[in-house]
């Protein structure tokens, strides 16, 4: 064991939940309306508990067991044989698992914004639940864990390149989210506009520090490159900011602090797979690129597409980090053929996986709430509360 090493990651372990609690909370809370915040800010709250728990009973041992090419096996069942003695590389394996426990709690937590103002909370806990363990936690094998899209897998000695999290968070995130805000259907009303933008600006501010160990993270170590990843993501996520803004000047008139933040948030999802093999030109580049790119693709799905995925999580999260993880492939730092198989089986798996447990979980509990509930907002129809005294 290497103190430093994992000092480093107790640190970045407590930086990465602190992007669900409170950083993606408070940015999602904003941006629903007044009668949905603790909607939001409970569906973050509970995706954590119960994230954990799940992770703790199966998803570890599904994501970096040693099954095989395709998942982990039950091997490591609650822990099974992991004790406060046993190392991943130079860190206790306890904290590796607590690191990336952190990772499966954010992928799933970050599907809320396609379904915010409409959707059941049952749904929302076993729909989760279930897609992490069996969407997540094998795409996690299959990149990170040793799997069949690691080097020596089924793309030869090379595999696909994802640093922190590309294809593994952002694609299927970004992916789950598009197909249940299309299985679900739009609001009645999308008329409102964010309710807090203070809210948004505050957790945006979260994300972005947060994420420092969501990159810095990864390195699993306390060096050089760890150093680099965190430039590179600061550098992106600032470029992200700029472009989008100035995008959004030029087509609108003017530049507003919710697109300014989205932008920061497009610039960080979108460094994210490259962050461990790319320089501060290159983030700079990324970051640039993703702002135009991102708030296009919002403009798309919204308008041309009319599918009310309601936070723009497939417009950012997802393209974003398919965009980095071709990046990748482009910059000549991995392989056309192991980037682009890698999203494209990832992509189906995802979908397919996404779509029958949307139907399975939606019979067994419910999937979206009734007219009246919509209208009277989640807070009170579910929670029972009121977030302000005067809600619209």
């Amino acid at each position: 064991m290497v103190a430093a090493d994992t000092a480093w990651i107790i640190v970045a372990t407590a930086l990465v939940l602190f992007m669900t609690l409170p950083g993606l909370a408070l940015f999602y809370g904003g941006l629903v309306r007044a009668r949905n915040v603790l909607s939001v800010f409970m569906q973050c709250y509970a995706i954590a508990c119960t994230m954990s728990i799940a992770w703790l009973a199966f998803g570890y041992t599904i994501a970096f067991g040693d099954g095989g090419p395709y998942w982990g096996g039950l091997g490591k069942f609650f822990l099974l044989g992991v004790t406060s003695d046993s190392l991943t590389g130079t860190i206790p394996e306890i904290l590796f698992f607590a690191f990336q426990m952190t990772f499966a709690i954010i992928t799933p937590a970050l599907i809320v914004g396609a379904y915010v103002e409409r959707i059941s909370f049952g749904f929302v806990l076993i729909f989760s639940t279930l897609w992490m363990l069996l969407c997540y936690a094998p795409v996690v094998h299959w990149i990170w864990g040793g799997g069949m899209l690691a080097d020596g897998g089924i793309f030869g000695e090379i595999g696909a390149r994802d640093f922190a999290g590309g294809i593994v968070v952002h694609e299927t995130a970004g992916l789950a989210a598009l197909i249940v805000a299309v299985m679900l259907g739009a609001r009645r009303d999308r008329t409102k506009p964010p309710h807090n933008p203070g809210y948004v600006v505050i957790g945006a501010g979260m994300l972005w520090v947060g994420w420092f160990g969501f990159n810095g993270g990864s390195q699993l170590a306390a060096d050089g490159g760890a150093a680099m990843a965190l430039a590179v993501t600061h550098i992106s996520a600032a470029a992200a900011s700029m472009s989008w803004a100035l995008w959004e000047r030029i087509k609108y008139g003017k530049a507003s602090v919710v697109g300014l933040v989205t932008g920061t948030i497009a610039g960080l999802a979108s460094i994210t797979p490259a962050s461990g093999y790319v320089g501060p030109v290159e983030a700079l580049i990324i970051g640039g690129i993703a702002g135009i790119l991102c708030q296009e693709a919002v403009g798309l799905i919204r308008n041309r597409l009319k599918i009310d995925d309601t936070l723009d999580v497939f417009a950012v999260h997802g393209v974003g980090g398919i965009f980095g993880t071709i990046m990748i492939a482009i910059l000549g730092q991995g392989s056309w053929i192991a980037q682009l198989g890698a999203l494209a089986i990832v992509g189906v798996y995802t979908a397919v996986v996404t779509g029958i447990l949307v139907k399975i979980c939606a019979a067994a509990v419910g999937f979206r709430v009734d007219a009246e509930m919509e209208t009277n907002g989640l807070d009170l129809s579910l929670h029972g509360e009121r977030a302000y005294d005067h809600v619209s």
